[in-house]
């Protein structure tokens, strides 16, 4: 099953963040999969390997916009919200799971959910 399939599932303080090494298979995974041709920078790991991150551009703001709204419904319908930036023709999302202070696979489930979003 690949990501965008998966569902996200509620993380609780206690749960340990993943550790770098299996952040970057997920991130391979994730970016292998984004068939999209748009020719969008793919998903980014941070250096302290605490989130990811991707930026979309768009035509106007009016766009850059509804994209954002678009991006809402699906976290709403995951119980798993973004960090989004929203500028003329920019949309910057970043991803990470606050609760444990560091990235869980419902990151990489969102990540994969918000690049099947028609842009």
């Amino acid at each position: 099953m690949n990501l965008s399939q998966k569902r996200c599932v509620p993380c609780e303080g206690g749960t340990m963040p993943l550790f770098k090494q299996k952040a970057e298979e997920l991130l391979q995974e994730l970016n292998s999969s984004d068939a999209s041709g748009s020719g969008v920078k793919g998903w980014e790991l941070s250096p302290d390997a605490k989130s990811i991150s991707k930026g979309f551009t768009f035509k106007n703001f009016a766009e850059a916009l509804a994209f954002a709204n678009q991006i809402g419904g699906v976290a709403e319908k995951e119980g798993h919200h973004p960090d989004l930036t929203i500028s003329w023709g920019k949309v910057g999302v970043q991803l990470s799971t606050h609760v444990i202070g560091g990235l869980s696979e419902n990151d990489f489930i969102l990540a994969a959910k918000i690049d099947t979003v028609e842009v």
